[in-house]
């Protein structure tokens, strides 16, 4: 193979792995209280814009609270579904002795 064939190869294997890492955001409007979910955010001055993924309109906050979270509450999120949480066993007292007749 030659150089430019590796070069080639490497960077698209890179490319790819690019692509799959990909940061989720929640975005909450500290005026109104109101909350977003992203993946892209575009800083400007005096402000951020970015694309609603609930709703899939654009949103620009002149002032705007910004955290990043984890893909499943992401995807949670944008679903309308909370994420499922297990609860841990609850210990019950000894029931009422029996009787037992022979």
């Amino acid at each position: 193979m030659n150089a430019h064939m590796v070069t080639g190869l490497l960077i698209g294997v890179l490319s790819l792995m690019v692509a799959g890492c990909s940061e989720y955001y929640r975005v909450t409007d500290p005026g109104s209280g109101r909350v977003y979910y992203t993946t892209d955010i575009e800083e400007r001055i005096g402000g951020v814009k970015f694309k609603d993924d609930r709703t899939k309109s654009t949103v620009i906050l002149h002032s705007a609270e910004m955290s990043e979270i984890s893909e499943e509450e992401y995807g949670a999120e944008v679903k309308g579904t909370s994420p499922i949480v297990i609860q841990p066993a609850v210990a019950t007292g000894q029931s009422a002795k029996t009787e037992s007749f022979r």
